[in-house]
């Protein structure tokens, strides 16, 4: 009896195991869900009304511009060395100044050289005057022509040789090649320099250069005499350059051109910084522009949702150029047309609307 009581019992148990692994696996009702659905009912787009902001398309001026990075650099910049080598006797300039072109900077020892030159010149006397004498004999016939360009030919050669000894000297000297400010020198008298030896540089800062590079659909529109605008970091004036240059051809790997303003530079502004810049390519005067918040692209096309008595009507439209807030509506919308701004992504055809703010 009593094993019968045991096998039943498992039995009982197992079954009652099943059962409920069974009841486990059964879908249940989602409280969440079923409210959603009530929700969802009780406002069904026919019924719902969904507050929104609209502008009216107004014909406007619209302009095509682009920003753009550029660099301020120098009109003209060097590192500044002897042609010669030797001991730097003497510097002239003090470091951060204004120097004009042609003014001596520094020099090496020329004593040798000058030693050179006056044995040079103390021999050219006698030279000039033997060729005066042969020349007289000549005219009698008292020497051959040949004795008198033979004298002729070594004065000619001792003025070579002076010419030489001061070029030589003139190498010496180190000049500044244009007006501009000198920077630090890096040298100090009693230097052995050389040609390699920089000395300082020679900074020409008016005018600025102006460069920086521009797509290539926008190159075509950036020519010699055009004027742009731009704008330094932490300064809220506006500077004023003219386009003097561009580049032969593109660049193969960015498909840019690089192109180079010309700015006065009145105010002394350092190069080297950057500069921001707005580039227009052209200006549209009545143009059909809508906020770029209005546009719902959708299966490649571009469309938009006009208010009309009291419902949302999309729209298909084209789109031309973009700024930062609008884009050019080419075809599709009219002037005076309302078109709705805010909440497009739950707009549907039909669905009744309210304008909260129209612009």
């Amino acid at each position: 009896m009593n094993k019968r009581l045991k096998i039943g019992l498992i039995i009982l148990i197992g079954i009652g195991l099943a059962g409920w692994g069974i009841y486990s696996q059964m879908p249940k009702p989602n409280e969440e869900l079923a409210e959603a659905d009530q929700i969802m009912t009780r406002q069904s787009p026919s019924k719902k009304v969904l507050n929104v902001n609209a502008t009216i398309v107004r014909p406007q001026v619209l302009v095509d511009e682009i920003p753009i990075i550029g660099s301020l650099l120098p009109d003209e910049e060097v590192d500044l060395s002897f042609e010669t080598s030797g001991k730097i006797t003497d510097i002239n300039f003090e470091e951060g100044t204004h120097v004009v072109k042609g003014q001596l900077l520094a020099k090496v020892n020329d004593r040798p050289l000058q030693a050179q030159l006056q044995r040079l010149v103390a021999q050219l006397k006698l030279a000039e005057d033997r060729v005066f004498r042969q020349d007289a004999l000549l005219k009698r016939d008292a020497v051959s022509k040949e004795a008198y360009e033979q004298v002729k030919t070594e004065l000619a050669t001792l003025n070579a040789d002076i010419e030489l000894v001061r070029a030589q000297i003139e190498q010496t000297e180190l000049r500044a090649p244009f007006d501009g400010i000198i920077g630090l020198r890096q040298v100090s008298v009693g230097t052995y320099a050389s040609p390699s030896t920089i000395v300082a540089k020679l900074t020409k800062v008016a005018p600025l250069k102006l460069e920086f590079s521009v797509p290539e659909s926008y190159a075509k529109d950036v020519r010699v005499g055009t004027s742009l605008n731009f704008n330094l970091t932490g300064s809220l004036n506006k500077y004023e350059a003219q386009v003097y240059a561009r580049e032969s051809s593109l660049d193969p790997e960015t498909r840019s051109l690089t192109i180079r303003a010309l700015y006065p530079n009145p105010s002394g502004i350092m190069p080297g910084r950057y500069a921001s810049i707005t580039l227009r390519k052209q200006e549209f005067e009545n143009a059909l522009a809508i906020p770029s918040e209005a546009i719902v692209p959708e299966m490649g096309k571009d469309k938009v949702f006009l208010y009309k008595g009291g419902k949302a009507e999309p729209v298909d439209i084209v789109t031309g150029i973009r700024t930062e807030a609008l884009v050019q509506a080419v075809a599709g919308l009219n002037e005076g047309d309302t078109v709705i701004v805010s909440g497009t992504q739950q707009l549907r055809t039909g669905m009744a609307v309210t304008i909260d703010n129209l612009h």
